[in-house]
């Protein structure tokens, strides 16, 4: 995986693997999907910070998993 920004163009692509893309799919006007025989190679964000999408801000508990909650049966 390899994640590159263009700050000049604001495009933010996201690289998945190096398999040719066979297929795009647009989200909507600035996110777009390339599709790989194998599901997603890339994405690619065009105005990433202009529309928010960039700085990429995670939480530092989002990848802790939650102890599951117990179920009640009546």
């Amino acid at each position: 995986m390899q994640i590159d920004y263009d700050e000049q163009e604001d495009i933010l692509l996201i690289n998945f693997n190096n398999q040719p893309i066979i297929k795009d799919i647009s989200l909507n006007w600035n996110v777009n999907i390339g599709m790989t025989e194998k599901g997603i190679g890339e994405i690619s964000i065009l105005e990433a910070k202009a529309s928010g999408l960039l700085p990429l801000y995670v939480q530092p508990n989002m990848w802790i998993q939650q102890p599951a909650k117990e179920k009640i049966f009546s």
